[in-house]
């Protein structure tokens, strides 16, 4: 059964329409996770902790992806609401073809200045190496990954979310698949990882680009295009709460591995490193789910069905609120297991992961609603607002608490600092959906 923008959503169609999002938004996570396991379990904990050294950098800047996917989004959405196919179709073919140049040149600039970069990250002697090779591999996929990343949003506008599911799934067996290939029977360590991360990023961006590229079935097609500056402009400005989020994260995710390199050594950040990949399991579906149902947001806001809009807010609310209380009792329940397949070859690592991921979770409780609050925002237009959002719990406040809380409570003040945060970013979330809700016809 075929679900359209313009339908009522029932909670069982809404979850349907969202959950391919959902699930590619997981799929996705898996490049970094798989390489993680065959890096740690397979080379050793150095070398884990190379890879999670250079994460941050090679996540932000994929960030222009998020941005101009997430904002390209609500435009497009926004326009097909109000019945325009051919100007989506023309504002969409432009933003592909802006994210792809975009990436070329990040690409070179990522691999020339590489070992540059792992020196002002922190890399020691020990580590700096691997994670030179690591990073260069890696970015020469930069390109593809920001595409894949801004197709994903796309294919939901596009009624095709199952197909977006399908794409991410492929690339993420592949990427597994090689990971062993590569790293146990051929031996290539490190190197065969980078090169499994690259391969299926690469399969993840052509498969979409190819279905768009011809005649197809969705709600849209890339066609000839031109640049408008001011279209763009306002696709960046909108989109501008994502890549502050991603690249906020990546901030906070190299002062995270200063400050642990600091207080635990090596086995900080190869702990830290488990945590976040474990985080990008449980993060997923409020992801997910912000992806999967801003597409809805922005179409009824266009079409000015405030009915719908309520309908969808407050299910949203509902189904965030479910999702938090279970994601939390499951992170905190199986941490251990979670944590063994990392690191299960090191007591003490272990042990230390366990500990960091049963703190860090309480997160969950709260992240959720800040995520769908950026998020909705985004999709009703206002950037400026999602990016408030964003930018207290993923930077500001993050940060903040990143700093002071150590002095008090040592290593515990790192694992809780995203609680901190994230709890005062829910009390300006709270205020600013509570504020707007007559002016953007939800209440």
């Amino acid at each position: 059964m075929i679900i359209r923008l313009s339908d009522h959503f029932s909670y069982g169609r809404l979850m349907r329409f969202v959950m391919p999002t959902v699930g590619m938004m997981l799929v996705t996570s898996i490049y970094s996770i798989v390489d993680g396991f065959f890096v740690s379990n397979v080379v050793g904990k150095n070398a884990f902790a190379a890879v999670n050294l250079v994460m941050p950098y090679l996540m932000a800047v994929s960030a222009i992806g998020f941005m101009i996917g997430t904002g390209g989004n609500a435009l497009v959405s926004k326009i097909l609401g109000e019945g325009n196919r051919d100007r989506a179709n023309r504002i969409f073919s432009m933003l592909i073809v802006s994210v792809a140049v975009a990436g070329i040149i990040l690409t070179a600039v990522s691999y020339i200045f590489m070992p540059q970069i792992v020196h002002l990250l922190g890399g020691t002697p020990e580590i700096s190496g691997p994670a030179v090779l690591y990073g260069r591999v890696v970015s020469l996929s930069g390109t593809f990954f920001m595409m894949q990343n801004c197709f994903e949003s796309f294919l939901v506008t596009a009624e095709k979310p199952k197909m977006g599911l399908a794409v991410s799934a492929a690339a993420g067996l592949m990427n597994a698949l090689l990971d062993y290939t590569l790293m146990v029977p051929f031996k290539l360590g490190i190197l065969g990882a980078a090169i499994a991360t690259l391969l299926s990023q690469t399969t993840g961006a052509l498969i979409p680009l190819v279905y768009f590229a011809r005649k197809n079935s969705s709600l849209l097609r890339l066609t000839k295009t031109s640049l408008n500056w001011h279209e763009l402009g306002q696709v960046c400005l909108n989109g501008s709460s994502e890549l502050l989020s991603n690249l906020s994260a990546s901030i906070v995710g190299m002062l995270y591995n200063f400050e642990l390199m600091r207080i635990a050594g090596v086995d900080g950040i190869a702990a830290y490193g488990v945590i976040m990949y474990l985080n990008f399991i449980f993060m997923t579906f409020f992801f997910g789910y912000a992806i999967g149902v801003a597409p809805l947001v922005g179409y009824n806001y266009g079409a000015k069905n405030n009915a719908e809009l309520g309908n969808l807010y407050k299910k949203s609310l509902a189904v965030t609120a479910a999702a938090a209380l279970a994601m939390t009792l499951l992170s905190v329940g199986f941490a251990l297991p979670l944590s063994r397949i990392f690191v299960g070859y090191d007591e003490k690592l272990c042990a230390l992961t366990v500990h960091g991921m049963r703190l860090y979770s309480l997160s969950f409780l709260i992240c959720g609603f800040n995520i769908f609050g950026s998020a909705f925002f985004t999709a009703l237009g206002n950037g400026g607002l999602s990016a408030l959002i964003s930018i207290l719990r993923t930077l500001v406040l993050q940060v903040a608490a990143i700093l002071i809380l150590p002095l008090f409570f040592g290593a515990d003040g790192i694992w809780t600092a995203l609680v901190a945060a994230e709890a005062l970013t829910l009390c300006v979330t709270v205020f600013l959906l509570q504020k707007n809700k007559r002016r953007y016809g939800y209440a």
